[in-house]
């Protein structure tokens, strides 16, 4: 009888079929640099081709794990010697942008920053953006319902998506390419698969919404004196600038000590202030927005809520300033690196944080921890170094950061996912009806458990 990669072979055809000793060329992912293991990985260029590949692994009962930019913070593409991955990486067209609606369809193996790029040559802008988006691609972010840097005004991934088409676990193809805003009729099918993870169906094609280019953008990075002065600068931006504020960072002072060390980023002042913001403001209006913007500078200064700021006068600038916050290579060495990304209550953050550095120090005291985030939209990033080789340092490091979300209606995963690394935390955050009906749906779409196992929920 002959085997599945024979038949996928025979149905799909072997130029589909990356070589069997290029896979282990290949790193697990952009945390994990060892080498990739599978059956077989698939390269498939058409939607049609993916839903033949899972027809018959369906009929096989054969594992199929899928794989986007593979930047995946969670665990959520691991696969094994038995399993078969599925990537998108062909699957990378831009087929159409209509700048009269303002939306774009894309293949799910696009680039992120190639379609930044892309749409932006027509005056367009997607709002989708974060520190990966020269890797990462659009399929995966809708499959972990990705975040990043400008939540706080345009929201997350699924918020940008009119239509979507997705392959499920059987071969079915879901189409659904949407180009209207309003659209009530039954159920939202495409939210099924947005941030499922790849468990429900592999998506392949969306179209998203995209936006005019603003012609105004006006970035700062100023220093704060304590955590207060930190949220009453965010309410007092949203009260003053309104919905033209597109992002607010915030990291803490030992997060930007480390990464402005000399031989990493060039500090544009003092490193050792307890707090930093870095904001920025978009819109259209050129004199108005920048004098706007400068008031604003000065009125928060006077007020006492920065104590000391720079303004990028060029893009190299500017550009230079958002590495401080996105560039954090400098804080995964020595490996290994814990790296968490939570969401709660913007009013119980100071709290919280002081609660895990007190946690850290006692559990593991040799450990260091840099904190930073999009506060603007109650989300943190924790980078745990250790600092010791003990076998229980990433079971202690997560009791730290995990266990004390409850008492803050937090959850276990801003936007990251669950992927396999946080199964065990989910009832942290979700109860178990809703784990149940979670399971529910995994057991209808894929009754055979055969694509991305284990992923999210057992």
């Amino acid at each position: 009888m002959p085997n599945i990669i024979d038949i996928l072979k025979q149905n799909i055809g072997e130029d589909v079929m990356l070589p069997h000793a290029d896979i282990a060329m290949r790193a697990v992912s952009y945390w994990d640099s060892s080498p990739l293991h599978a059956k077989a990985l698939l390269r498939p260029t058409t939607t049609l081709q993916i839903s033949k590949i899972l027809k018959l692994c369906h009929e096989h009962n054969q594992t199929v794990i899928v794989h986007g930019g593979n930047t995946t913070c969670v665990q959520g593409t691991r696969s094994t010697d038995n399993d078969i991955i599925i990537s998108l990486e062909r699957m990378t067209a831009i087929t159409e942008i209509d700048p009269v609606t303002g939306t774009a369809m894309i293949e799910a193996g696009a680039i992120l920053e190639t379609v930044q790029t892309t749409v932006k040559a027509k005056g367009l802008f997607l709002p989708l953006d974060l520190g990966a988006r020269g890797s990462c691609t659009i399929g995966g972010n809708l499959a972990t319902n990705a975040g990043g840097v400008n939540v706080l005004r345009y929201g997350m991934a699924r918020s940008m998506v009119l239509g979507l088409e997705a392959v499920l676990p059987d071969g079915t193809i879901i189409s659904s390419l949407n180009k209207v805003l309003k659209d009530n009729a039954g159920y939202d099918l495409k939210q099924l698969f947005i941030g499922s993870e790849g468990t429900l169906g592999i998506i392949t094609r969306a179209v998203v919404k995209l936006m005019p280019l603003s012609t105004t953008k006006n970035t700062a990075l100023v220093a704060l004196p304590d955590f207060q002065s930190v949220i009453k600068l965010l309410t007092y931006l949203k009260a003053n600038i309104g919905t033209n504020l597109s992002a607010y960072e915030v990291m803490w002072g030992e997060y930007v000590s480390a990464v402005t060390q000399p031989g990493a980023h060039r500090a544009p002042f003092k490193n050792t202030y307890p707090f930093y913001v870095l904001f920025e403001c978009d819109g259209n209006d050129p004199i108005r927005d920048d004098e706007r913007f400068m008031e604003v500078i000065e009125t928060v200064y006077t007020k006492g809520l920065i104590v000391d700021a720079v303004l990028p006068k060029s893009e190299n600038e500017r550009q230079a300033l958002w590495a401080i916050r996105d560039d954090f290579e400098p804080i995964l060495h020595p490996k290994p690196v814990y790296l968490y990304d939570v969401s709660l209550p913007i009013s119980s953050m100071d709290d919280y944080v002081k609660n895990v550095q007190e946690q850290l120090n006692r559990l593991l005291p040799q450990s260091k921890c840099y904190v930073l985030g999009h506060i603007g939209d109650g989300n943190l990033h924790f980078f745990v170094q250790p600092g010791s080789s003990a076998n229980n340092t990433r079971h202690l490091s997560d009791c730290t950061i995990y266990e004390p979300l409850q008492a803050y209606n937090g959850s276990v995963s801003a936007e990251h996912g669950i992927g396999h690394e946080k199964k065990k935390w989910l009832s942290q955050t979700r109860s178990a009806e809703e784990i149940a009906l979670m399971k529910l749906l995994k057991n209808t779409l894929d009754p055979r458990k055969i694509l991305n196992p284990g992923v999210v929920i057992d």
